[in-house]
């Protein structure tokens, strides 16, 4: 490395990282412009959809307000101790996932594939979200009723009145329960998604979801043309944009009639604490604590990587998980108020029309304002509130897989970072292309149901064993005093008991249970075929199997048992704080360098550091 640069570790190359400004601390990487950047980068990425179509479902059937006593539980003692886990390991290093896992080689690759997934996944959301934008803008709105679309079982009620005539020909009338659909059920199956009858029947590209795609895809590699330096700017208002209009449709929904019963029903006076005895309660608020703060896909790793390397990450750590929780509560408030109030306008009891993920977003929601005054303004809000939450989330996508691109090739993609992202976002567009099919609702299931539960459950596992146990529980906090100062013995007991106990053992209880629990994924009423689930099954090992190739790879480079093991097991020579002059001695140049001095002379691989502990 260029010796005349003594603060940096890495060779200087031609060209200029997008990234980097003047007076950034870190020259080659670059550095987050100001801390807001960076505060409000990881709010949007950690409030995402699960926020607001999942929270409020979970808490109206886990017993109301008694539900917050596990979720924020679960909080405290999982999902604090692993955002924190996350943002520090990227922050020390200043890399992305797969430098940052050279901590624990046995580890690298393990979310790089998961991110890709679940990068189609949310650019099929904002395509949705985009679609149902455009529809919004014309009134009456298209869901409102049964228009030239819709078939003979369309109906805004589930109670038909029937007259007939008997046989004295006197005219009588009847009320008779039959299986009718809402307009905006029919209009989301029959116009939005043009839904085929199941996964067997691919059936053609929908058009205008293919075009809203890739409005999708090139609206994320505008934001991202200059990395966290433009994505950083556009977050003031995709991170913002959200509560806004939560707080908007929260006074709206107030002044409803039956806003009082929809919270009620929410978390008012159904509450039961009965239902803390149930163990279904606690792996769904476990569960969710997981989706809502976005944990084990790489993000938080990549955006903590741009910080300083002095920044105080602790403090950042609860500013976004209470953030995050309190958005989740808030938009149950927001959400209830209004389906209080469309089960007032159809005289029905409030669990009849409530509904979670797509149902709720795109079916319930739109139904309940396409009842209220001036509905396409309140349906263009919400819909621009789901665009901006999904962008948010797919900015920190696309990111971590651009980073981990350019710190695993720094030669041949520094300096053309725009683009990669262009390149990235045109690959998962094509990719994305099957889930805007006739069948593409099942497709966005299959990658919902296995990707995003199974395999994330299993990959937190495996970082949090693997940072704890094999890296070394107290060596990492070594790492962190080295960023924020010495701390007490009695600061670092909590951390401690999560990271080597608690967490882990909650972790691994709810994937056991979640085996244990397994039951085909559904589509409303549509099974999946056999080919179907044996295809989720085959995403899962797709996603997961890069882990092994990556240690077979290491193997082949090594050449003998004992040293392979220690290579995977033991840190990286390359494992240390981007910067020389934040090294000290513990990971100081020239301690890398003897040692891979001794390396090449001895021709084997030989870690720097031989224990996980110290």
């Amino acid at each position: 490395c260029n010796r005349n640069k003594p603060q940096l570790d890495h060779c200087s190359f031609t060209g200029q990282d997008a990234h980097v400004d003047p007076g950034d601390e870190n020259p080659e990487r670059g550095n987050w412009a100001n801390k807001s950047d960076y505060i409000l980068s990881m709010i949007g990425y950690a409030v995402g959809l699960g926020n607001i179509w999942r929270f409020p479902y979970l808490a109206y059937k886990n017993g109301g307000g008694a539900f917050l006593i596990p979720y924020f539980t679960m909080l405290v003692v999982v999902g604090i101790p692993l955002f924190f886990l996350e943002s520090a390991l990227g922050q020390f290093c200043s890399q992305g996932p797969i430098n940052a896992w050279k901590a624990v080689p046995i580890l690298q690759g393990e979310t790089i594939v998961v991110t890709l997934v679940v990068s189609i996944y949310y650019n099929v959301i904002i395509c949705y979200s985009l679609y149902y934008m455009f529809a919004s803008m014309q009134s009456p709105l298209p869901w409102s009723d049964c228009f030239s679309w819709a078939d003979m079982f369309c109906n805004e009620s589930s109670v038909l009145t029937a007259n007939f005539t008997q046989g004295n020909n006197t005219c009588a009338s009847s009320n008779m329960s039959v299986s009718v659909q809402s307009p905006s059920e029919q209009y989301w199956d029959r116009v939005a998604l043009q839904r085929s009858s199941s996964l067997d029947e691919t059936g053609p590209v929908v058009w205008h979801l293919a075009l809203c795609l890739l409005l999708s895809s090139l609206l994320v590699a505008a934001a991202l043309i200059r990395g966290i330096k433009s994505s950083g700017k556009v977050v003031y208002f995709t991170a913002t944009f959200p509560y806004v209009v939560i707080l908007i449709l929260l006074v709206r929904g107030l002044t409803l009639e039956g806003a009082k019963d929809g919270i009620e029903f929410y978390i008012g006076s159904q509450s039961n604490l009965t239902k803390l005895t149930e163990a279904e309660v606690w792996k769904d608020a476990a569960t969710q604590t997981f989706y809502s703060l976005s944990i084990g896909w790489g993000g938080l790793v990549t955006l903590s990587s741009y910080n300083n390397f002095h920044n105080n990450v602790f403090k950042d750590t609860f500013a976004v998980t209470l953030t995050n929780a309190g958005t989740s509560v808030l938009a149950g408030f927001a959400i209830f108020s209004i389906l209080g109030h469309m089960a007032h306008v159809y005289n029905i009891p409030v669990e009849n029309v409530v509904k979670q993920g797509f149902g709720l977003a795109f079916i319930a929601y739109p139904d309940a304002l396409s009842k209220l005054p001036i509905s396409p303004l309140w349906s263009i809000l919400f819909f621009v509130m789901l665009l901006t939450v999904g962008l948010d989330s797919q900015f920190a996508g696309i990111e971590v897989l651009t980073t981990c691109l350019v710190d695993a090739f720094p030669k041949y993609f520094k300096s053309k970072r725009a683009i990669v992202t262009v390149a990235t976002c045109s690959v998962l567009y094509l990719l994305g292309l099957p889930c805007v099919t006739r069948a593409g609702i099942y497709w966005v299931t299959l990658i919902d149901q296995f990707v995003a539960t199974w395999v994330l459950l299993f990959l937190v596992l495996l970082e949090i064993i693997g940072v704890a146990f094999i890296y070394g529980g107290n060596r990492f906090i070594k790492d962190i005093e080295m960023m924020l100062g010495k701390k007490s013995f009695a600061f670092w007991l909590w951390w401690r008991a999560c990271w080597f106990c608690i967490s882990p053992c909650i972790i691994l209880v709810i994937l056991g249970w979640s085996i244990a629990t397994f039951s085909p994924p559904t589509y409303g009423q549509v099974q999946y075929p056999g080919w179907g689930l044996a295809l989720g099954w085959a995403m899962v090992a797709f996603v997961v199997i890069w882990i092994p190739f990556v240690k077979v790879m290491i193997f082949l480079h090594t050449l003998h048992f004992q040293q392979r093991l220690k290579s995977l097991c033991s840190p990286s020579e390359e494992w240390h704080p981007y910067l020389d002059i934040h090294r000290g001695e513990r990971y100081s140049e020239e301690r890398c360098h003897n040692n891979k001095d001794y390396r090449n002379h001895q021709e084997v691989d030989v870690n720097v550091i031989s224990s996980s502990w110290l």
